[in-house]
């Protein structure tokens, strides 16, 4: 077996000192917001099954999706489909090999997370 000095080797940054970075963040919530829009679809899946099924059971559904917290889930829902929907196509423009520059995929980050906002606020206004 080798002799390897164990004593002088760097340590992997830690949680603790590490300084998360706009692009880390976007990446996680990218694939954050693409797990909860799981929640919106299965929402609106037991809302078309109930609709299907009888009028008491839509109207629970109906209820539970009209209510406070179901106005919440879809308003997150819907910004979170403009979010990742413009992750998306910032990671085709990545994809692409253009813009890797750090100050350029920062202004990316910062797009998307601004342009999500007034997507979703246009869109709850046109609708």
């Amino acid at each position: 077996m080798a002799d390897v000095n164990r004593g002088n080797r760097p340590l992997s940054p830690h949680l603790t000192i590490y300084r998360p970075q706009l692009t880390s963040m976007t990446s996680i919530l990218t694939r954050i917001t693409g797990n909860a829009l799981l929640v919106a679809a299965l929402l609106t899946v037991w809302w078309l099954l109930a609709a299907a099924t009888s009028a008491d059971y839509f109207a629970t559904a109906d209820a539970v999706v009209t209510s406070w917290f179901g106005d919440i889930v879809m308003f997150l829902s819907l910004w979170a489909l403009w979010y990742h929907t413009l992750a998306g196509v910032r990671h085709l423009i990545w994809d692409n090999a253009m813009m890797l520059e750090v100050d350029k995929a920062e202004m990316l980050g910062w797009a998307a997370i601004g342009g999500s906002v007034v997507l979703t606020i246009l869109t709850v206004l046109v609708i």
